[in-house]
């Protein structure tokens, strides 16, 4: 992601539990970073990243994965944008998804509710206890 898009700010890594199937954890984090391309080239050149590093696209949708990189944001843009839906419905439902979002841009406003991610967060109602700050991790070079 720096190379191609650098340089990104990046929330803290949170480690949570499979959801959706018995598995082991997952370490979630979420990155910003301005760029021109289009939400669908965006969309495509990220597939490609996580094809790069071994994610397989004939496994189940709630399995193991070697990398997810999802678009849960793009500026104010809202709706479905050549197949990639904005904003990611995820950022309401998930806390693994909520606090990292939270953690980076906690007083930016969700593009349709029009309330910051900090507030949307003291309104969770999910599991906040299904998730907690990882062991460190060297993430140079993501």
């Amino acid at each position: 992601l720096n190379k191609n898009y650098g340089p990104i700010k990046r929330s803290d890594i949170y480690e949570s539990i499979a959801v959706g199937f018995d598995g082991d954890n997952f370490l979630n984090l979420v990155v910003s970073f301005e760029t021109n391309e289009s939400v669908v080239d965006l969309n495509v050149a990220l597939k490609k990243i996580e094809d790069q590093h071994g994610r397989l696209r004939n496994a189940p949708k709630f399995s193991a994965r070697a990398l997810d990189l999802d678009i849960l944001t793009y500026g104010e843009s809202h709706g479905c944008i050549g197949g990639v839906q904005l904003p990611r419905e995820e950022i309401l439902k998930y806390a693994f998804v909520l606090k990292p979002l939270v953690d980076l841009a906690g007083e930016e406003l969700h593009p349709l509710l029009k309330k910051t991610y900090a507030s949307l967060w003291q309104e969770f109602e999910g599991d906040k206890t299904a998730l907690w700050v990882a062991r460190p991790l060297n993430l140079e070079g993501i």
